[in-house]
């Protein structure tokens, strides 16, 4: 199973009063991997998967250890733990390093492909279904274990 790797600057705003990036900033910082992720496929080679839009559906976040402002920036590994007809599971692990043991966050997300003109939810292609099985790892290793 395959890991996208996403190196994520800091900004100082990230921080809180306490000196440490504030909880709701991880959400974007997952954003970021997540997107950096899913439009690998469609614009480069003019696919037109996942460029139709997506949903989040659900997000879960476990709060390992505190992150605070460095210069260099925190990788997210993530990779997909599920896809079902109409939706998939994308987990991810923000760290210091690729490969590092220090997690400082486990989270998935919940991700609905959509269709924006039709305002409706769509199904997955199976040139996404491909693409996405590249990163699968369906024995669920790493997503939000105690």
């Amino acid at each position: 199973m395959a890991r996208h790797i996403y190196r994520c600057p800091m900004r100082w705003s990230d921080m809180d009063a306490f000196g440490h990036v504030n909880n709701v900033v991880f959400l974007t910082y997952l954003e970021e991997a997540r997107i950096d992720f899913m439009f690998r496929l469609a614009p480069g080679n003019g696919s037109p998967s996942f460029a139709g839009g997506s949903v989040v559906a659900r997000h879960e976040i476990d709060y390992k250890l505190p992150l605070v402002h460095r210069h260099e920036p925190v990788i997210i590994e993530s990779w997909v733990t599920k896809i079902n007809a109409a939706s998939l599971t994308i987990a991810y692990e923000v760290k210091d390093t690729e490969g590092a043991a220090r997690v400082y966050v486990r989270a998935s997300t919940v991700v609905v492909p959509y269709d924006l003109s039709a305002e409706r939810p769509r199904r997955i292609t199976a040139e996404e279904k491909s693409f996405l099985q590249r990163y699968l790892d369906d024995a669920g290793e790493g997503v939000l274990v105690g």
